[in-house]
Parts: structure tokens; sequence; C-alpha cells
């Protein structure tokens, strides 16, 4: 039986974390402010990281599935629980993103639409090139969803 959860021992997950995040300084950034809900059934399915950025936004600071359980639509589910727990404390959610055709497809699919674009942020704040479908990731590209 799935169950979606607050965690409070965010640190437990740095594996999950790091498989949307590669730095662990950037994570670090985040990670104490924000709140994290893990989804689970027998073993950990996935976790997501949301943070209030303030002005009605409530940032994805994390998504992450395990490899084993991706492509299942288990990512939706935990963007759908978050947007439904807080859509009477927030305007909008948004989720920032290297600009990588599958991720920014997920997101869309999700009803989230381009918002703006954080020229050079991963040159400038990652110690090695992220590379994502083959392209190395320049800019972070904002997407943002009404709640």
């Amino acid at each position: 039986m799935l169950k979606i959860y607050q965690e409070e021992n965010k640190e437990d997950f740095s594996s999950l974390l790091l498989l949307a995040d590669e730095e662990q300084s950037m994570i670090d950034k985040y990670l104490k402010n924000s709140t994290m809900f893990v989804l689970k059934s027998d073993d950990v399915i996935g976790e997501i990281c949301v943070l209030d950025v303030g002005v009605g936004i409530l940032e994805i600071k994390n998504l992450a599935i395990a490899p084993q359980h991706q492509r299942k639509g288990y990512g939706k589910m935990l963007i759908d629980f978050v947007c439904s727990k807080y859509k009477n404390n927030f305007d909008f959610i948004q989720v920032g993103t290297g600009d990588s055709p599958i991720t920014i497809l997920f997101y869309q699919k999700c009803g989230f639409a381009k918002s703006h674009i954080v020229k050079n942020f991963f040159k400038e704040n990652y110690s090695h090139p992220i590379v994502e479908c083959g392209k190395i990731l320049c800019d972070m590209v904002y997407l943002k969803k009404k709640l």
C-alpha cells in the first residue's frame, strides 16, 4: 500500500536527493529549511522537497524517484500531493530545472508552464559539468503552475 508522509530526517535520503541534484553543497543550501515528503510502499519509492520562497510561491527544490520505480507516475503523484496540500496556502508552485527536453516535458505534462530562465546557473553554481540526455546544462529553466 502506498503512503506519503512528511519526513524529518531528510539527510537519511541522500542517495535519492543526489539523483535529482548531483552536488551535495547545493542540496545543503535548501535541505534544512525545506519540507520533505516521502512516498513509500514496501520500500522507499521517492521523495519531494518543497520550500516557501516568499510572495505566495512554493518551490520544488528536489524531486527524485528510485530508478527501479521511475516512469510509473510516482513523480506526478508527489507533485499532485503537494499541490493539493498547499493549494490554500500558496498562489503558485514553481520548479527550476536544467534545459533537458525530458524533464521540461515531464513538468509541462504536470501542468507547469515555462516562467523564466536564470542564465549560466549550472556553470556558475556547480563544480563540474552537469549532463542530462547527452546535453551539458547551462541555464536554469523555471516552470510555474497556479495552485
